[in-house]
């Protein structure tokens, strides 16, 4: 798989990963050194979520830097009401369609919630597998509490990149109490600048900023030396992120979708599936589709003459009588 041939810089030394600052072609592959050159040089960078081959092909071919697999599928693929049940098999299916349809973007597998918190060691072997059996370039993992604070050190220096993620960290909706902002009073949003930076000081190469106050996000991307990615965090973090099917429109007319507040949706892409698909069904109702253009293997003439007689030498005269109306329907052999 080509992935894994990537760089992975994990916990080298900044001096020998980054060098000097570059222009990169726009179909070269996204790597940890030209993020951060677009860092250095203040250029936002782009994130943003993929689930299928499909999808990360769209990702790909838009040009975005980072492609996240994000454990998002649990609710917008799956229809979980949180993101919980996951699996990291289920996860690494997800890793590896990805995989064969993005050529060009950063690849991030998420940690699933349960793979990771035991133990540094279970974080470092599950890591290995979102990298291996994956085929990631990084791995993202929610929180700052010492466990995980543990375990991202642990992964780094096992020679692994890692994004961190602060703010509203999904996998801990249990403790929140929901999905809640975070970072609106005095001592959390101080506790935000404090949680960041120990993730950038265990080697993270940058953190997540997920439903914070924009001077809070500021305040983090200022503190740091690493780039910010921020959802639903304002237009002060050094890139922004978002859920493929939220920014396409793909989920709002569902019964179970609930797009955040914060996201801009670019299309309505969910209209025009369900305007294609009641089309589809009337066609079929009304006997329109498929027609001639859509029907286009031929038989000849002699040949239903012959599978004619077989029929009725099978005593299947009205199967014969069928196979003659739709020859003459589909036009015999214009």
């Amino acid at each position: 798989m080509h992935h894994l041939a990537r760089p992975l810089f994990g916990n080298v030394p900044e001096s020998t990963v980054y060098g000097g600052p570059k222009p990169q072609s726009p179909n070269q592959r996204v790597t940890l050194n030209s993020l951060r050159q677009k860092h250095l040089a203040c250029e936002p960078i782009t994130m943003v979520t993929a689930y299928d081959y499909p999808s990360a092909i769209q990702v790909d071919t838009a040009g975005i830097d980072i492609c996240l697999v994000g454990d998002s599928a649990a609710m917008v693929v799956h229809g979980y009401e949180n993101t919980l049940p996951i699996t990291l098999d289920e996860m690494l299916i997800h890793c590896r369609a990805v995989t064969r349809g993005a050529t060009r973007s950063f690849l991030v597998g998420d940690l699933p919630f349960g793979s990771y918190e035991s133990s540094s060691s279970q974080a470092v072997d599950t890591a290995v597998r979102v990298l291996k059996e994956g085929n990631m370039d990084a791995i993202k993992l929610e929180g700052a509490a010492p466990s995980r604070i543990g375990a991202a050190r642990a992964i780094v220096e096992a020679g692994i990149a890692v994004m961190g993620h602060v703010g509203l960290t999904p996998q801990a909706i249990s403790a929140l109490g929901g999905f809640r902002a975070q970072g609106k009073t005095i001592n959390s949003a101080v506790k935000l600048v404090e949680m960041a930076l120990e993730l950038q000081e265990v080697g993270c190469f940058s953190v997540v900023l997920e439903c914070v106050p924009a001077p809070v996000a500021a305040a983090v991307t200022a503190a740091l030396k690493i780039p910010t990615i921020g959802i639903g965090a304002g237009p002060y973090c050094s890139g922004q992120a978002l859920v493929y099917h939220d920014l396409l429109g793909m989920l709002q007319d569902s019964h179970h979708a609930k797009v955040p507040k914060f996201c801009k949706q670019y299309g309505h892409v969910g209209e025009a599936i369900n305007k294609a698909l009641s089309e589809y069904k009337q066609e079929v109702k009304n006997k329109v589709f498929p027609g001639v253009s859509n029907t286009p293997y031929k038989i000849s003439e002699g040949d239903v003459d012959g599978f004619m007689n077989e029929l009725q030498k099978m005593g299947l005269s009205e199967a014969a009588s069928a196979a003659a109306t739709a020859f003459q329907g589909m036009g015999g052999n214009k």
